[in-house]
């Protein structure tokens, strides 16, 4: 009984530093519930794709049925205007895709979740084993090689 207090306090103590900082690891966050971020995730990935994606793949897939229609572009006389236009639809998926990310930035941090990149920087004080073997507690490299 003692011993759940005392983490409770640890716990409530190690937040209450993150908070002060600005940054919180998200490993010890208890309030983010992962449900809820898998969850947002799909919703980001079907509006990304529907929103986005299909529509600027389409719209491009079109553009350039229609200049190579017109004759603005040649085409392929193997396999004619296939390459070009699955070319055009592979890149306005991509393009349309990116451009959402932004949105679902703002709708995990909703939630609760930090941004994340390199421009964000965290801290977290949880250290996998193998890192811990081979940087040590300091973040130096030990001399001692890795198992794999």
């Amino acid at each position: 009984m003692s011993s759940e207090t005392a983490q409770s306090k640890v716990q409530a103590s190690s937040q209450q530093q993150n908070k002060q900082s600005g940054l919180h690891c998200p490993l010890s966050d208890a309030h983010i519930n992962r449900k809820e971020v898998e969850r947002v995730s799909q919703e980001c990935r079907n509006e990304s794709f529907w929103y986005r994606g299909l529509p600027l793949s389409l719209g491009s897939m079109l553009i350039t049925q229609g200049l190579i229609y017109n004759g603005f572009l040649s085409s392929n006389p193997r396999f004619g205007s296939l390459p070009k236009i699955a070319f055009a639809g592979a890149f306005g998926l991509a393009i349309g895709t990116m451009s959402y990310i932004r949105v679902c930035q703002r709708k995990f941090q909703n939630i609760g979740v930090q941004p994340f990149g390199p421009e964000h920087k965290r801290d977290c004080h949880h250290t996998c084993k193998e890192c811990e073997a081979n940087f040590g507690s300091n973040g130096q490299e030990n001399s001692k090689p890795s198992a794999s």
